[in-house]
Order: C-alpha cells, then structure tokens, then sequence
C-alpha cells in the first residue's frame, strides 16, 4: 500500500488504486496525510476543504468522508500494513509508517543525498526522489488555504532538488546533462531567476555559451515586460560569469577529471567539431595548454589583455570596476557550421515515376511554419518512395541536416523504442554517447533543444500511431517533418496541424512508364498494349509493378504479354506478385496484423462481395453483424487505407486487395455470398415495395432465405429508385455470382426484383440480365419463375422492337403461369402478350386477352394488376378506334390508383385520355389533358412519356413551347441512353 501526494493524491494498492471519489474526499486525505500520525482537528480540516464560509452542516460533511475513508482503508486490508484512520475527540488521526508515504520518501532520499561526498551517488538519490514525482503537487484535491501553502512548499522542495542534481551533475563534469534537467523546468517557470541563473551556467560551461546568454536576454525581457524590474544578483552574476570567461568555482569540465575515464583537457591535446569540449556540440578545436601556461587565459604568463570594464547599465554590476582579463572566446557550438551537414537518408528511389501533383503539394506543405507533412495511402503505394525523391530534390533548403527514421509501424520486427530513435538523431547531431539522456522525455526535449533556430528535414517512415510521432518532433520553426503512414493519423492533424497528401495508385501511363524505368524503354516500346495491360492488372500500385518488372527483368525472354496473361487469373495474381521477400501480399499482411479482429474478420468477408463497392448494409450482411458494428470496421479499414470511401457511406477495396482478402477466409465464402444475396434480395424488396407500393409483389422468398439483421429503409420513392440506379450494376454481379455458385433460386429473384426500374428506362438495354435471370429460372426448374422472368423480358423486347422474339417468349408465358397456379402471373403474361399481338394487327385477339386479364385481376382483387390490364386495354381501344371504350377504360384506371400511384402508369394513362377526347373531337379537353401529362412526366423525370404525350400534342397544334419541350425532352432520351 502506497499513499500518494506527489501528484494526484491516492492510495495505490496490490489489485489497483483506491476509488477515493471526490475532491473533498482527497482533501482530506492530504490534510491527514501531511499531518500523518498527529491528530488534525475539524476546525483545520475545514479550512483545507473549504475556501469561503464553510456550510452548516460541515461536521457532518468532514464525518461522512472519514467514514467512507475508513471503510476504503479496511476494505483494502490496511491494517496489515500498519494502517489505521482513529478519532481522538474532535480530530483525526491517520496513523500509518512513513515510508508509505511518498512525500516521506522524497525527504528521506534528498537527506541521504545531501550525505554523499560522491557526486555521483547524490545524482543517483537526486533522481530518484525526483521520479517519486507523477505531477503538481495534491492534484485532484480542492486545495484550500492550508492545502494551496502545503503544496506550494512541496513544489518548492521540488524545485530545489532539481536545482540541487543541477549542481551534482556539474561536479560530474556533465553539464549538458545539468541544462536539460534545468531547461524543463525554466521554460515551466520563466521568471525563477534561480533557475534561469542555473540554466544559463550550466550551458556556458558545457561550450554553450551563446545559448546561455539567449536565455539571459530573454528572462531579463521577461521579468521587464511582466513585473517591470531588472534581473537580481544572481542572473546578473551568471552573466558576467560568462562575459568574463570565467568558469567560475567548481566549475568541472566535461570529459575533465571529474569525469569517468576522464582526464585534463590540458593533457589530452586538442579536441576536434564533433567532440568540442567533451560536450559533443562543438564545432571548432581548443588547442592544448602549452607546459606552464596559464590554465585559465591559455598564455604562457605574458602580459595579459587589456582589462574588459562590465558592462554599463548590468544590474548588480561594479559600476565599471576593472574585471579580470578575459581568457581566448571559446568556440560557439553551431550545427549550421559544420562542414559536412547530418544526413541520414537512404538513397533517393530509382525508378521513381510521376507524383508530380504530390510533389508539388509536398512543397507547398513544407512552406508553413514549422510543418508537419502527411504522406498516407494503402501499403505499396510508394509512400516512402514519395518521401525520400522529395527530400533529395533540394538538400539546400535544409543546411542544418537531414534526418531519416524507420519506426516500422507496420513491421514483423515490431517498432523500435523511442528513445534508440532520438539517440540515433542527438548521436546524429554531435552529442556524445554518454551525454544522450536515458528517458524518452528528456532525450526528447533535448532533441527540440537542439534544432531550435536550426533548418532540418526529419523524415519518420512507416508510423503507425501519432504517439509515436510526437516525441520526434523537432523544436525549430524552420524545421520540416516529412511523415508517412499507411494510417491516416487524424491524431497527428488535430494535435500538430499536420498537412495530409494522400497518396492513390498511379495512372496507367505512369505505371507504364515505371515499367520502361526498370526494363527500359525498348521493351516496354514493343508491347505497348501488353504494358498498359500489366499497369492494369498491377491496379497501378508501385509495388506490384516493381515486383512485375522484377519477374520480366530476370527473364529477358518473356514477353509482356506473357506475364500480363498469367496474372490474369484472379487465382493466382498474387503469387505472382511476390519476389524473394518482397511483395503485395506481404505489405498487406504487415498491415491487416495490426488490425482489431472485429475489423480483420470484416475484410476478410468484403474479399468475398460479388460487386464493386459496398454500403454498411452490405458489409454486414458479408460478415454477419449489423451496419453499426460493420461501420465501426470500415472506418478502422479505412483509416489504414485497406478500404477507401468514395462517397459518403460508399465504399470500395483495391483489386490487389480484394484478392488478398478473399484469401484470408476462403472457408467463409459461401456464408458471405448468401449473406450479401439475401441482403439485396430483401433490399430490393424494399426498394420495389416503396417505388411501387401498389404492386404485387412477384414472387415469394427462398426457403432456406437468411434475413439481414437490418434492412435499408427508403423514405420515398425516388430515394428507392435512386438506389435501383445506383445498385444497378452490383446487382448484375451478385445476380451472376449466384448463378455460378448454383444459387440459381437467388439469381433470378435478384434481376426481377429490379423491375420498377426496367419499367423506368424499358429501353436501357436490360434484356441480357434478363436472359441471365431466364436461364437461371430455368436451371431451378422453376415453372413460377420462368413466367415471371418472360413476363417482363417479352415485354422488354417488345418494346425494343424485336416483336417475333417477344411473341415467341410470350406465348409461353401464360401456360407456365398456370401450371404454377399463378393467376396474377398468368394476368401479366397475358398483357404483354396482347401488346405484342395488337403491334402484329391482332387486334382483336390482343383485345380478348387484355380482358382476360382484367378479369383474374378483379377475381384476385389486385387493384395494381388490373389497372395495369386497363391501361393496356385502354390503348388498344383506341387503336381500334373505340374512342368511347377506351376513355371509360382509363377512367376505371384512374380510379383504382390514388394520386401517388406510380407516376409512369398515370401519365400513360392521362395521355390515353387525352387522345381520345380528341378522337371524340374535344380538343380542348383532349390538349388539356395532354399537357397534364406532358407536365406530370417532366416532373417526374419520365422522359418517354413526356415524349409520348407531346408528339400527340403537336399533332394537333403547333404552339412553340410544346415543340421546345418536347426536343428537350429527346435530348434527355438521347443522353441518357
């Protein structure tokens, strides 16, 4: 059991840290605490736990937390450890071994340290009693008075030890070590001229010098400009410390005597850039004292320099008394001025090929202040390949140096600790070994430190997580960090503004050309086909195509087009594009390890979808959860470039992808292909059922059929018909996946249900699908479905104009129909068989039939299907010039629907109407009717029946503005189509 002030004040126990719960609650454990073992009274704990007038019931507030105090303590076994909460009258007692207490701790260590003749063991004890440390003092506790001056004193004592290991770290020898411990703790408190006076010290005797006199300028225009006073004595001091050259008492050196190993400077001659005083941040020499010189001017007891007077105007200064003679200026320390500038990069890409959008964005992101540079894309996109010609093509603009880390987020090696990373840079940067700080804190503060006011390029490859990236950061504004990552890294943007360039596959005339960079240009030249080809089947990823030129390049006698053959199998691409280690499918891998199992298990099913982009919906009927838990993983997929969303909630994979997917649950596949059949089937439903909410539907559902766990809701008819539109093409593929995986009854369900929007746009070439769907009717032996299926392929046709092929389709349907005992089947069948026949001039036939088929609608009381028949019915009436009998049939029609139904029919049937009044010579009502038709299909969108009723309008009339509408309305036909 561990009690805890030096921070947020708790109680740590073996199973974890006590539930304390309040502010209050932790006050007054601080206030027994920092009186451990002597009583507190109530009147002392109120004032710790409140600022203003305590309430009136107090006490009983004060009572109420000790008593769930104790019952914390005893819950945690304390008395065990010696532990015990007691009341004595009108106080509390909280008794308990010190050295359970932190705050204890701390003194305990700093009075051991200050008994050490060995600097070195005080820095040991300095530190830790430092480490006890987790924070401000009493966090998390309402600090009354009492409480405010008790963690006040404890950040003092705080604050002294630092300045304390400050000290022990200089007799060491080790002042760098000694500036970064002090810099923290400067920058938190700027105006502790003890601190800044440390500071300024311990970086003049570490070569530093022009940084120390910095950090006195700016603590001197600091404590101007807030409190309106001059430095005191002790920065002012320092500063003439360093004018003079003095190092001062005890100064120590580095790599001196006082040093481990160490010897004189004086003895070991001359230490050269790279090496400076020991220090490791020099860049000139000190040339060695002669024998006999003077260790502190380095003459050899000539006459000294002219004595230098101190400053006029320095506080705390002589008033311009005689200084001692200054000693030959020590080298300023200086990356700029090395010779040869820090460059880590690997070599810049060979072969690179296009980006140049990219690159220009790269530039236009690195132009910022101290900008952080995003390159994020899917794994073998050539993000590192991006980066590095990037930070090859000006070495200029950063003479500094150029640094370069692999952080192999996405690695089988797993990634390297931060602090080997910022050891690399400060070894980088000149500091020395034994100088590199042993946390990733202080090594990265030190790292900020020393590429303030410098001009660097910090390139991190394959980060994985913006945590990893922050402690990398470099401190100077004219820096430039260069991050790639194949997750997004919205972490990175939102703490450090960092500047996203997404990176996508390349073009095909640039995947071609990286072709030509590795085989040359001559090969690639000859089979200019087979060469696009390949950029094709590659999906333009740089990688695969690297790996593709590979293969061709150690086979000179293989064609393009060989390659290009066999990676045309879906089966087999991936293994053909990989190559001894390197490869596609191990870049993926790399990537989908890192991945939660809920998202691995959805991709793994997305390998399976038949179609070419997926919703929510659709993902989770691939894996069998709800589109929640599915929108959860695609973000996740997403955010590591496996899945890119191409409109909002719209989503697709990369072929490359897709394929490696598949592979990861090939057992899975038939579970996701029926999963995602089912779910159109009852999607389209929905859909059908909403754009057409009069209708029957068409058929009934397969008896092994797996609803999804939820199913799309369509608020209005054009949103259903909206996603027929869109789904289109998907469907196709789902429809013609089922019918390869001898899912026939799904095939055919899938490409009828679609039928709202065959009746929309009849002449949108739908009747290969609907050939697709015939056959598999068909192959299920379906005599139901195959009626439905001829219904509306003969129809489609017929409208095509390809007649004979819909009468001999037609005339079968009927019959089937029957024998499925479908009569609303046998009804529609009959319809378009009379439409075919009435258009071959048997027109009394097609009559009979059309009547027929009102009839077994009225019989089975389907108002959809018979106004379906009378429309029909109505049209060929009047073709039959029976003006009468058609204008009577389409008023029952209209009847039968409301307003809302389906628009098509309504408008047909208006302009049904309107010829046949003006048939009966009413041309008023007849033109009226007609532009009410023309006006409801332009509404609508229903180009066809626009036209319909328009070239009836202008075969009575020649208004100009029909004539307009009615081009405008061919156009649209012509475009769409």
């Amino acid at each position: 059991m561990e009690f805890r002030l030096l921070g947020t004040v708790s109680v740590d126990t073996f199973t974890g840290p006590l539930p304390l719960g309040p502010a209050k609650r932790r006050s007054l454990l601080a206030a027994l605490l920092l009186s451990a073992n002597t009583p507190v009274s109530i009147a002392r704990l109120t004032d710790s736990l409140w600022d203003d007038t305590p309430p009136l019931h107090a006490r009983s507030v004060i009572q109420g937390h000790v008593s769930r105090l104790r019952a914390l303590l005893v819950g945690a076994d304390a008395e065990a450890y010696g532990v015990e909460l007691i009341t004595l009258g009108d106080a509390y007692v909280l008794r308990l071994p010190e050295t359970l207490l932190d705050s204890q701790r701390f003194e305990e260590l700093l009075t051991l340290a200050r008994e050490q003749r060995s600097p070195a063991d005080a820095v040991l004890m300095l530190k830790e009693a430092l480490s006890l440390w987790q924070g401000p003092a009493l966090s998390g506790a309402f600090t009354g008075r009492p409480l405010q001056a008790a963690a006040h004193s404890l950040e003092e004592s705080r604050l002294a030890t630092v300045e304390q290991l400050a000290v022990a770290y200089g007799a060491l020898g080790e002042h760098n070590r000694a500036a970064a411990v002090l810099r923290a703790e400067a920058v938190a408190h700027p105006m502790r001229e003890s601190l800044a006076a440390a500071l300024m010290t311990a970086l003049y005797r570490a070569g530093r010098q022009s940084e120390a006199l910095d950090w006195f300028h700016r603590t001197r225009r600091l404590l101007a400009d807030e409190l309106g006073i001059d430095p005191g004595h002790e920065l002012a001091d320092a500063y003439a410390l360093i004018l003079r050259g003095d190092p001062g008492p005890d100064a120590g050196r580095e790599g001196g005597r006082n040093a481990p190993g160490g010897q004189d400077a004086a003895a070991r001659g001359p230490v050269r850039a790279g090496g400076g005083d020991g220090n490791g941040y020099g860049n000139g020499t000190v040339p060695a004292a002669r024998p006999g010189a003077d260790p502190r001017t380095g003459t050899d007891g000539g006459p000294a320099a002219e004595p230098a007077a101190e400053p006029a105007g320095l506080p705390g200064g002589t008033g311009g008394a005689p200084a001692p003679a200054p000693p030959r200026p020590l080298p300023v320390p200086s990356l700029a001025g090395e010779p040869h500038p820090t460059d880590l990069l690997p070599r810049a890409p060979r072969g690179f090929q296009g980006r140049n959008a990219e690159l220009a964005a790269l530039t236009r992101a690195a132009a910022g202040e101290a900008p952080v540079c995003l390159v994020t894309g899917p794994a073998g996109v050539g993000k590192t390949a991006l980066a590095l010609q990037w930070a090859h093509r000006n070495p200029a603009a950063f003479p500094d140096g150029r640094l370069f880390a692999d952080l192999r987020g996405f690695s089988d090696t797993g990634e390297p600790a931060l602090i080997e990373v910022l050891r690399e840079f400060l070894l980088a940067l000149g500091v020395a070994p034994r100088r590199v700080p042993e946390s990733v804190a202080a090594a990265a503060a030190l790292f900020r430190a020393l590429t303030d006011r410098r001009r660097l390029l910090v390139v991190l490859d394959n980060a994985r997580h913006s945590a990893t990236i922050r402690p990398l950061l470099p401190g100077g504004t004219d820096c430039v960090t260069l991050v790639t990552s194949r997750h997004r890294l919205e972490g990175l943007i939102a703490s450090d503004a960092a500047r996203p360039v997404p990176l996508d596959v390349l073009e095909p005339t640039d995947g071609t050309a990286l072709l030509a960079g590795v085989l040359g240009e001559d090969r690639v030249l000859a089979e200019p086909v087979a060469a696009r080809r390949l950029a094709e089947l590659c999906g333009g990823l740089p990688l695969a195509l690297r790996v593709t030129a590979a293969r061709l390049a150690g086979r000179p006698t293989w064609t393009l087009a060989t390659l290009a053959d066999e990676l045309a199998d879906e089966r087999s691409r991936l293994t053909y594009l990989d190559v001894d280690d390197t490869g596609v499918s191990a870049a993926l891998r790399l990537t989908v390890q890192q991945l939660p199992q809920d998202a691995v298990h959805q991709l793994a099913r997305l390998g399976h979808h038949p179609g070419s982009h997926f919703d929510p919906h659709t993902a989770a009927a691939l894996a069998g959860t709800d589109p929640v838990v599915a929108t959860a993983a695609l973000e996740r997929l997403a955010a590591a470039h496996l899945v890119t969303e191409t409109a909002p909630g719209r989503w697709v994979l990369h072929d490359l992808v897709r394929l490696y997917a598949r592979g990861m649950d090939p057992e899975g596949g038939s579970e996701a292909l029926i999963g995602v059949l089912d779910h159109y089937i009852a999607t389209a439903l929905a859909a059908a059922d909403t754009a057409e909410p009069g209708g029957e539907p068409c058929f009934v559902l397969p008896e092994d059929y797996h609803r999804p766990v939820a199913v799309r809701d369509f608020v209005d008819r054009a949103t259903a018909m909206h996603w027929l539109a869109a789904e289109r093409d998907d469907l196709a593929l789902a429809a013609d996946a089922a019918r390869s995986a001898g899912l026939h009854d799904r095939a055919w369900r899938i490409i009828l249900l679609q039928w709202p929007q065959v009746v929309w746009r009849v002449r949108d070439n739908w009747s290969p699908l609907l050939e697709l769907a015939l056959d598999s009717a068909r192959a299920h032996d379906d005599a139901y479905a195959e009626s439905r299926v001829l219904n509306l392929l003969g129809w489609v046709l017929t409208e095509e104009g390809r007649t004979a092929e819909a009468l001999a389709l037609l005339e079968r349907s009927p019959v089937l129909a029957r024998q499925a005992g479908d009569r609303l089947g046998e009804a529609t069948a009959l319809i378009n068989l009379a439409v075919v026949q009435a258009e071959q001039g048997e027109l009394d036939t097609a009559l009979e039939g059309c009547g027929r088929a009102v009839e077994l609608a009225r019989e089975e009381q389907d108002a959809h299907t018979e106004m379906l028949a009378l429309q029909h019915l109505a049209r060929m009436q009047l073709t039959a010039n029976r003006p009468h009998e058609a204008l009577a049939s389409a008023r029952t029609a209209l009847d039968l629907g409301p307003e809302h139904e389906e628009a098509a029919r309504r408008v047909l049937l208006l302009t049904t109407s309107g010829e046949a009044r003006l048939a009966l010579g009413e041309e008023d009502d007849g033109i009226r009717l007609l532009d009410g038709a023309a006006g409801e299909a332009e509404r609508a969108g229903y180009d066809e029946g626009a036209v319909r009723a328009l070239q009836a309008l202008l075969r009575v009339t020649a208004e100009p503005e029909y004539r307009k509408r009615y081009e405008e309305a061919v156009r649209r036909l012509s475009d769409d189509g």
